[in-house]
């Protein structure tokens, strides 16, 4: 079983709910506190071990290139000032030379199209996919969870979390199987069902781990709900070729591909830091009491 070293990085959307904030800067720029979502994903990539990172981009996407590259003139003028915990941060963010590539993701096909731009990237080995717009809060990062199962059970693997029957609309939805504490054997997927049609109402978060032949099932071009290629579709045709797990998710998700979501996830991860936290309480509280 080849280990999981690859992961892609869907980040070719317009963020068309978030301008004219993403007129000029990519949604995955934004930032929670001060780090924008997509190191926070690649962060949660390394942490599971991830050596190679292919970010699927568009036009407009060159601050995502950017930030993880070096910044000669301002990494310097940190130095001469002696602003070492900030040079320690920023030399964080970098990635190191080879460990990542960028794929041009032509027309907004949909998620499934995405992923299949990273084919030739990809080659003969699994990997992993992560959205940066599930934001996902948790003690073990989610993908490590993930890799763990995966080196268990092999196969597929996918995160999930329940959703309200009257949400399942918005998400792929799973037909589960056998239940073992959060392991959840999938026997069937379906992209956004109407809650009558849905099987469950355990949606997938966005973190997959997927075996390479999925570019196959990709390549046919079919299209889904939305008239997008959608990756849910081509996940189904591969059940019954390997083992199809989901890992029940054991940390907090916040949506920030919506503007409340956003916000959420913005005073929760405020609060959890030690040198904002009791400052941000005081004044949230404080505009709660004169908010009407």
């Amino acid at each position: 079983m080849k280990p999981v070293r690859k992961a892609v990085f869907p980040v070719g959307g317009l963020g068309t709910r978030f301008l004219p904030a993403t007129k000029a800067l990519p949604k995955e720029m934004l930032p929670v506190v001060d780090k924008p979502l997509i190191e926070y994903a690649v962060e949660e990539a390394r942490a599971a071990g991830i050596e190679e990172f292919i970010f699927v981009t568009g036009r407009g996407k060159s601050a995502i290139e950017d930030h993880f590259d070096n910044h000669y003139e301002l990494e310097q003028t940190l130095g001469e000032r002696g602003k070492e915990d900030q040079l320690a941060l920023l030399n964080a963010s970098k990635l190191e030379p080879g460990q990542v590539a960028y794929v041009r993701q032509m027309s907004p096909l949909g998620l499934g199209h995405a992923v299949w731009c990273a084919r030739n990237l990809i080659n003969d080995e699994p990997f992993a996919v992560l959205l940066a717009d599930d934001l996902i809060k948790a003690d073990k990062p989610t993908l490590v969870e993930m890799v763990e199962a995966y080196e268990e059970h092999g196969g597929n693997v996918v995160s999930l979390m329940e959703v309200p029957d009257d949400h399942t609309s918005r998400y792929g939805i799973v037909d589960p199987g056998a239940m073992n504490g959060p392991f959840v054997e999938i026997n069937g997927l379906v992209e956004k069902p109407d809650p009558a049609d849905a099987p469950s109402n355990l949606a997938i978060v966005g973190r997959y781990i997927l075996q390479p032949s999925i570019m196959h099932h990709l390549g046919k071009g079919k299209t889904g709900a939305g008239n997008e290629i959608q990756l849910t579709d081509s996940m189904l045709e591969m059940i019954g070729e390997a083992p199809f797990t989901g890992l029940r998710l054991s940390g907090t998700r916040f949506d920030c591909g919506t503007k409340s979501g956003f916000l959420e996830a913005s005073v929760a991860y405020g609060l959890a830091r030690d040198d904002l936290g009791p400052d941000l309480r005081e004044r949230l509280l404080a505009v709660l009491e004169t908010s009407h």
